[in-house]
């Protein structure tokens, strides 16, 4: 098998097969300088040898992503980053590098390691490669033939995600995100790394999301469980779901359900479904933000767009919901107060205080704004008056969709920091940092 590699001066790594049904995208300012027949033993050689334990997030450089491997590396967590870009871009590892650089100056210690992969994690070939280089090896053969891994867990991001595309891309959305997903998981097993953290979604809660309730987990189980309701009385809730309303949904039910089937036939795993609501902001620097390759499907890009101009005008998808101004109302959370999340997942599962082997979590405010309450807050951050009309709504789209977050700051330790009105401004400062609005005027 043909592999290319491009060696950075930074250590990262771009891995890619000529023979590999995923091949990576091609990306401008992005080449494949040097090809290698043996890609095993540049790997071990371009990578020597240490007893350093690492965080391995795959989708890495993603907007959810990039962010939560800046907040692991400020944690001081080593990190693998594999990605292949097909949606993010190669210049993100090198601002997530300047940042952890510029944090450990000022704190006055030594940055983490961070290594980044450019390869498709459903590349068997390539992923194996990856995880051959971090085999940790006895150092004496009195301690025995055993190894284990330099990787102590996994944050799972790579997965398609936009609801409308995979309505009308169904079998690439159940190959990558699920099938993908299997096979991901058994390869990790057999390197004995089985410490997941798994990116899901609200949209497992199907139905549901319409009541005008936050939504707890309880309403989504995918093996019998017993918990005590609002009312204090003891409740036992049945697996299973009802309503989902899209192919992207229905994937993210399906992952939970097989990795709680995973935990039910091995318990030496440890699987944290983290359930995000709609994450928007980015890091405060300006830095780090969501730009997606191609039309943005997601409400806080989309205003964005039309700030800088690149859009006339806002299209706001149903006026005729039973809320208060009748657009579509939705539970915002700051990506970094996300990204902490999952390092208050890592932490709880290295101290043994998930209950159970697989635990799903809720990861949003608690509070929900409608689609005009963010419009109102970034014109207020933009000081930009944004335009807007309405328009029928999208298939897959709910009504309404709030956290019960209750179980997470028990459980987790982890509560927001960030209201809306910071996302905002956090979102305004990106756009003025990479010179795509002037900074507004007082």
């Amino acid at each position: 098998m043909d592999c290319r590699y491009d060696m950075e001066e930074d250590g990262s790594l771009d891995f890619s097969s000529s023979n590999s049904p995923y091949p990576s995208p091609s990306t401008p300012g992005t080449e494949l300088s040097t090809l290698f027949d043996d890609g095993y033993d540049y790997f071990s050689e371009a990578l020597p040898k240490d007893d350093s334990r690492y965080v391995l997030v795959t989708g890495g450089l993603g907007y959810i992503g990039s962010h939560t491997t800046l907040e692991l590396l400020r944690s001081g967590y080593n990190v693998i980053v594999i990605d292949n870009l097909s949606n993010s871009y190669p210049i993100v590892f090198h601002r997530i590098k300047v940042l952890a650089t510029k944090y450990y100056e000022m704190v006055g210690k030594s940055m983490p390691l961070l290594r980044f992969y450019n390869a498709d994690y459903r590349d068997r070939f390539a992923l194996k490669s990856i995880l051959d280089a971090y085999i940790l090896r006895p150092k004496s053969p009195s301690c025995g033939s055993s190894s284990t891994s330099q990787i102590i867990g996994v944050i799972h991001f790579a997965a398609s995600k936009a609801v409308e595309e995979s309505i009308h891309q169904p079998l690439h959305y159940y190959a990558n995100n699920v099938g993908g997903l299997v096979d991901f998981c058994s390869i990790l097993g057999e390197y004995g790394i089985k410490s997941f953290v798994f990116s899901s979604s609200a949209a497992v809660y199907g139905a549901a999301a319409n009541s005008s309730t936050p939504l707890r987990e309880e309403l989504c189980v995918h093996q019998p469980e017993v918990y005590t309701d609002d009312d204090g009385e003891i409740q036992t809730a049945q697996s299973g779901c009802r309503g989902l309303t899209s192919p992207y949904s229905r994937t993210k039910w399906m992952c939970e359900a097989i990795l709680s089937d995973l935990c039910v036939a091995d318990p030496s795993w440890t699987v944290i479904a983290l359930r995000y609501f709609n994450p928007i902001g980015c890091d405060s620097s300006g830095m780090l933000g969501e730009k997606a390759r191609g039309t943005p499907s997601n409400l806080m890009p989309t205003v964005a767009r039309v700030i800088t101009g690149d859009l006339p005008i806002l299209s706001v998808y149903g006026a005729d919901y039973d809320t208060k101004d009748g657009t579509a109302v939705r539970d915002f959370i700051h990506v970094t107060d996300l990204a902490r999340g999952h390092i208050a997942a890592l932490v709880a599962a290295a101290e043994e205080r998930i209950r159970g082997p697989f635990r799903a979590f809720n990861l949003g405010s608690g509070h929900g704004h409608s689609v005009l309450d963010v419009v109102k807050a970034m014109e207020c951050a933009s000081r930009k008056k944004i335009s807007y009309r309405t328009i029928g709504r999208r298939p897959g789209d709910l009504s309404s969709c709030v956290a019960k977050t209750q179980r997470a700051e028990e459980e987790l330790s982890w509560t927001i920091e960030r209201p809306l009105k910071t996302c905002s401004k956090d979102i305004c400062n990106f756009l003025v940092v990479n010179g795509l609005v002037a900074e507004p005027s007082v």
